[in-house]
């Protein structure tokens, strides 16, 4: 039975449980929408440009990443001619190439950009579908599976034309039951991107203020990191215990909390606990910055991740969130990717490294007053993201069942 504990999404006097598909109509995708592929742009055209273009890299699902959007010089194109491949705010897009082919994510900023190539956009006929509602459709498991089951190629890489993605079929119902149940997920969304937004400001705030504190003052005597925290600290995780694993795919690049996590038997890798920092050593993920600040274990509890994580835990005294923020700042950054080595494409760099970075000292009275405003912004940075996964498990079980008419609203 499907179990629905917020009430500020959903009403449930209007959710009704029931087949309700035979007021359904079953349509093509290409028949309720235009599919739109993007623009081979010429890549000596990209470089900083006021114009800017997503790329499949930039969509990062449930959004399109537009922090890093690439420009392109529009002087050697026709601008109304290629109109039909700008997207904006509520737009979403789709990717048809490579390993990553069928991810779908949506435009959140006010921003305007052009679409590259292998890149999908939806127009949807508005006098049938809604288009909120067919996003959500998109979001489902059924549209992933034919994407994966109907690649056209897989010569070097899989692709995906926009006429296969076309043949999906989707069941209507009335515009005006599309756009209650688009409603209501769009309302789970638009919480969850709020959390997010709120975090990667105190986040700012915060990393501003540790770069002021501590690495404004050029003079400053230096020290070893050492002298103020532990690099890869004792943990103890007994062999074939079941415990919290995060992987490197799920730290993230931006922001201080794992995208996921699972549980497994311990084999092995480095271990963390509350107030730990982990960070990833090794090439490309160390440049891209995967990193997270580790505060919502159990109590006494241990976790584990990969091999390829470097542990920075605070000494006794001194403010954990420290050292995430430590973590996130460019001179630490520069220095652990300048003292990488290894073979090309598996370089790395070593714990002793990172012991060594020349830290400037950290008073105890600086860390306490740091750890007065880190502290309380971590705490809410970690309950928005612990309720943002709750949301977002009651918008997945929610979906398949408004899709499917399972739910009547």
């Amino acid at each position: 039975m499907l179990k629905i504990s917020s009430k500020r999404f959903c009403n449930l006097g209007l959710l009704r449980i029931g087949n309700y598909m035979t007021e359904w109509k079953t349509y093509r995708l290409g028949d309720v929408c235009n599919l739109v592929a993007g623009f081979a742009f010429k890549s000596k055209d990209f470089g900083d440009h006021p114009n800017k273009v997503v790329k499949i890299a930039d969509i990062q699902p449930p959004v399109v990443n537009t922090n890093d959007l690439v420009g392109v010089d529009m002087s050697n194109y026709d601008t109304n001619k290629l109109r039909k491949y700008i997207v904006s705010k509520g737009d979403y897009v789709l990717a048809m190439t490579g390993a990553t082919i069928g991810k779908l994510g949506r435009i959140a900023n006010d921003i305007k950009a052009y679409i590259n190539q292998r890149v999908l956009t939806f127009r949807p006929i508005e006098s049938v579908v809604d288009k909120n509602y067919l996003y959500y459709q998109l979001c489902s498991e059924n549209f992933n599976k034919y994407i994966l089951n109907h690649i056209d190629s897989e010569t070097a890489q899989p692709n995906i034309s926009a006429g296969s993605v076309g043949g999906f079929e989707i069941s209507l119902p009335s515009l005006d039951e599309q756009r209650r149940i688009a409603g209501i997920l769009s309302a789970i969304d638009d919480k969850i991107e709020n959390n997010r937004r709120i975090n990667t400001n105190l986040e700012l705030q915060a990393q501003a203020l540790f770069d002021k504190i501590f690495f404004d003052d050029k003079g400053v005597e230096r020290n070893p990191l050492s002298d103020y925290a532990n690099i890869n600290p004792t943990r103890t995780l007994h062999q074939g215990v079941v415990a919290r694993y995060i992987a490197m795919a799920n730290l993230p690049t931006k922001g201080s909390f794992p995208s996921d996590w699972s549980y497994k038997s311990y084999g092995g890798g480095c271990k963390f606990a509350n107030g730990d920092t982990i960070m990833a050593r090794i090439t490309p993920c160390l440049e891209n910055g995967k990193t997270a600040y580790i505060d919502f274990l159990e109590e006494q509890e241990v976790a584990f991740g990969s091999t390829e994580y470097i542990v920075i835990s605070a000494k006794s005294g001194y403010c954990p969130a420290l050292f995430y923020f430590l973590a996130r700042n460019k001179e630490f950054v520069d220095y652990a990717v300048g003292h990488m080595n290894g073979s090309s494409g598996r370089q790395r760099v070593g714990g002793v490294d990172i012991a060594n970075f020349p830290m400037p000292h950290i008073s105890l009275e600086d860390s306490n007053k740091f750890a007065e405003i880190a502290i309380p912004i971590m705490d809410v940075i970690r309950n928005n993201s612990l309720e943002n996964r709750q949301l977002a498990n009651l918008r997945d079980a929610l979906l398949p069942k408004l899709m499917n008419g399972e739910i009547k609203l």
